[in-house]
């Protein structure tokens, strides 16, 4: 099994830091500390980190193809204006569901924004997961969800993969990049209670899945077609949240972490927990698709 180590590239100390992607043009890093209610723009030239504060928990943000941000919130899915940090409200699909908020996503090879929910009471299959289109038009892919959590797609734009943390497992969709429908599911990865709780995922270009392990101190690789881990890195922080490649060459995985939930013992065991890491592990990931909306 191959093994790599990581650096903290900011001390965020996050409450619970999640849901990176690596922004080309500006060679920086995108991401959220969902229970400050903010979205993070960390420029890696300078290491300096800009925060845009938001008036809702923010589960996810993602650029798109108008030079602004998508986040999905408490309040539902908005638009976010770069500099001034201004929202427009677009659609609340959760608005039946009060309490719920957005946890984890991502945009599909097509540039559909997927994104699930999650009870803050952890309710077991209180949440759900969306697609919000190009034209704004918003699908429930999921529902009966408990954490909606990991995504990725297939290189050959065929298979989705999902996790629903409390699980602990991957499963597979068959997938059609046309109507963005899924089917046929089955799990192909079932996570040993012993490392950790799968969180948020990324793949690579050798079709291999990484989890961030929730509670396992590591970020772990797997084989998706026999459901082996085969790669681990090795985390000083408990709780890693979600995982995304990016730097010149895509081979740098970027990680997120959180410190909620820790006891004042354990941060001091970990003092770099909440925040953003950086591991160079030899493999390509993609870039970012950014929402095509």
């Amino acid at each position: 099994m191959q093994k790599w180590s990581c650096e903290c590239i900011l001390d965020a100390k996050a409450t619970l830091g999640e849901a990176p992607s690596w922004l080309e043009e500006s060679a920086s890093l995108l991401w959220v500390d969902i229970e400050q209610s903010r979205i993070g723009i960390l420029d890696l030239a300078t290491c300096q980190n800009r925060f845009i504060q938001l008036t809702s928990h923010v589960g996810v943000v993602v650029p798109t193809t108008k030079c602004d941000l998508l986040a999905a919130t408490f309040d539902g899915f908005v638009r976010v204006d770069l500099e001034s940090g201004e929202t427009t409200s677009i659609v609340d699909p959760e608005s039946a569901f009060p309490r719920n908020r957005f946890n984890d996503g991502k945009c599909d090879p097509r540039g559909r924004f997927w994104a699930g929910s999650i009870s803050y009471d952890r309710t077991p299959g209180a949440a759900n997961l969306y697609a919000l289109d190009a034209q704004c038009q918003v699908e429930r892919k999921l529902e009966g969800v408990s954490t909606s959590n990991g995504l990725a797609w297939s290189e050959d734009e065929s298979t989705f993969y999902f996790i629903d943390t409390p699980l602990r497992r991957v499963d597979r969709f068959d997938y059609d990049a046309e109507s963005g429908n899924i089917c046929n599911r089955e799990t192909i990865i079932e996570v040993p209670e012993q490392i950790g709780k799968p969180d948020g995922m990324t793949i690579d270009r050798e079709g291999m899945l990484w989890l961030g392990m929730w509670g396992g101190s590591s970020v772990t690789r797997w084989n998706p077609n026999t459901g082996e881990m085969v790669g681990r890195i090795a985390m000083p922080a408990e709780r890693i949240t979600s995982c995304c490649f990016g730097g010149p060459n895509y081979t740098d995985l970027y990680i997120t972490s959180a410190r909620t939930g820790l006891s004042d013992e354990a941060l001091a065991k970990q003092p770099l927990a909440g925040g953003v890491f950086r591991a160079s592990v030899g493999v390509a990931g993609y870039p970012c698709v950014p929402f095509a909306g």
